[in-house]
């Protein structure tokens, strides 16, 4: 009987799929990333369920996209009652881990969002209460000195250590970790989270911030060496095992500590697309440029922003200084698969849950105007089997990945699973989908919408469509023609007929977005 094979799952946090040398980009050096590119195959239009973490990584462990697993948006909770392709995992064997970002549980303690035109009654929601612990990734969990313990079953995974939040503050397992570790340094955890710390620079990029953290004691190195010893654990154990190793960065704040802040130079850096290219700038694009001409900025972090073009370049040095720190820890990582004696059995993935404007059309960060620049993701898929490189230009999804890693497994999926098996694709060269969907849900209303946002784009191979709920225009790109997606056509009569096809093809989609799960065990 063939051997189970191992996986080694490795993501990171908002980055671009154009941000790896072995995706094209001139500058950024990923040498490692790009070693497990050279054998493996590389999926070069590979799309998020949902530009936004929580909602995609929940679309990521179980196949199916937000509107049906329940965790639509950020600060809400992916229900424990939902079942993972690390629960079949874990049921066919294998030893399952998660270290690093997990962002299923809120992360912040705060209270739920109360919107202004809801009167709320004595039974606040749809849907009662399942009684769980869903506290597992907020900060008092981790104030504590003794390790804040998981059990053995969180979403499937038998072994975590956790990483909330993002940059140099990132909290759960990390902070107390941190806590007992700054000591030997002389300084307390209060001292390197102190702003008035903060190292010189002369950097005007908003959330650009010079760490006093060194590299040592930074949440990228943590998660490495719990990496590195989980997979050292695995030593001569036959148990197949799936590690999920999952970095905070490159995600804002911009602050790559020690070499790693000036490894690049603004200079270094061109911008691609720019708000002036725009021939007819969508609604959101234009609130954001209007916003930036007052010179304000959104009042939630996390939501996308204008800046001017040395502040992006500036943010684009940080964010390659983040990514490259990733990259070398994925090499130590990689040689401690090696010295396990497991590598020659274990397919190693490369992912990220979503992308950044990072200057395309003058932006920032994320949001609801749905770009390639948020939605197409890295995928990298390097087997054992083969361990041969290969580029895909077949269109894929974050709901693939689950169905992909069972079929490898021999593994038959839970019934629900919305996503399509990418092995075809990567051993015969088919293509398992002809078109996908991207959703965008928000908690609120942002950048320049009425109400929070909810959008739904198909996109093809040669179209991409976006509808914006309420709105009475929408979004029509012509990939071919222009690729870079700055005329848009969503009014043009000569593509009348193309917008009802692809309308068309975008209901469909809609149609099958309920829970078939559970079957009915009769006929009524």
């Amino acid at each position: 009987m063939e051997k189970s094979p191992s996986f080694l799952f490795i993501i990171t946090d908002q980055q671009r799929a154009d941000w790896l040398g072995c995706a094209g980009h001139p500058v950024v050096k990923t040498p490692n990333i790009d070693s497990i590119a050279a054998q493996g195959v590389r999926f070069s239009d590979f799309n998020v369920a949902m530009p936004v973490c929580m909602p995609n990584r929940a679309s990521l462990l179980t196949g199916r996209y937000p509107s049906v697993h329940g965790l639509r948006y950020n600060g809400c909770v992916f229900p424990r009652r939902a079942n993972t392709f690390v629960d079949v995992l874990r049921a066919g064997g294998y030893a399952t881990a998660a270290i690093g970002k997990s962002h299923l549980q809120p992360f912040t303690g705060l209270a739920p969002v109360q919107q202004e035109s809801f009167k709320a009654g004595a039974i606040k929601e749809a849907w009662k209460s399942d009684n769980q612990d869903y506290g597992m990734e907020e900060p008092d969990r981790y104030e504590q000195e003794e390790r804040a313990e998981f059990g053995d079953d969180y979403y499937g995974y038998q072994h975590v250590d956790m990483v909330t939040s993002h940059g140099d503050q990132a909290g759960g397992h990390y902070q107390q970790w941190f806590r007992k570790n700054a000591i030997r340094t002389g300084k307390d955890r209060s001292w390197y989270h102190d702003p008035s710390n903060e190292l010189k620079h002369n950097y005007s990029a908003e959330q650009a911030y010079r760490t006093p953290v060194p590299e040592d004691l930074y949440p990228t190195t943590f998660i490495r060496d719990r990496a590195v010893d989980y997979l050292a654990s695995r030593t001569g154990s036959e148990q197949p095992f799936f590690t999920f190793v999952s970095f905070p960065d490159p995600h804002h704040p911009f602050n790559p500590p020690g070499k790693y802040w000036d490894m690049y130079q603004p200079d270094q850096f061109d911008l691609d697309i720019r708000y002036t290219d725009h021939l007819d700038p969508p609604p959101p694009l234009q609130h954001q440029h209007e916003m930036f001409q007052r010179g304000e900025l959104p009042q939630v972090k996390q939501v996308g922003f204008m800046d001017t073009e040395q502040a992006i370049r500036e943010t684009m040095a940080l964010t390659a200084g983040m990514i490259t720190m990733v990259d070398d820890a994925i090499g130590t990582i990689i040689d401690s698969l090696k010295q396990s004696g497991h590598y020659d059995n274990t397919v190693i993935c490369f992912n990220s849950d979503h992308g950044d404007y990072l200057g395309d059309s003058d932006l920032l960060l994320k949001g609801a105007w749905q770009r390639e620049s948020i939605v197409k993701v890295p995928f990298i898929w390097s087997d054992p089997a083969t361990r041969k490189h290969g580029r895909s230009d077949a269109l894929a999804s974050t709901v693939d990945i689950a169905p992909t890693i069972l079929d490898r497994a021999d593994l038959a999926p839970f019934f629900g699973m919305q996503g399509h098996s990418l092995l075809p694709t990567m051993e015969e060269g088919l293509a398992v989908r002809e078109d996908l969907l991207v959703e965008h849900n928000d908690s609120g209303p942002r950048m320049g919408l009425s109400r929070p946002a909810r959008v739904r784009s198909l996109k093809t191979k040669n179209w991409r469509l976006t509808v914006y709920k309420g709105e009475d225009w929408g979004e029509l790109y012509d990939l071919r023609s222009d690729p870079k997606q700055v005329k848009n056509l969503w009014f043009s009569e000569d593509h009348e007929n193309v917008k009802s096809g692809l309308m068309e093809r975008l209901v469909d989609h809609l149609v099958a977005q309920m829970d078939e799960s559970p079957r009915a065990n009769r006929f009524a």
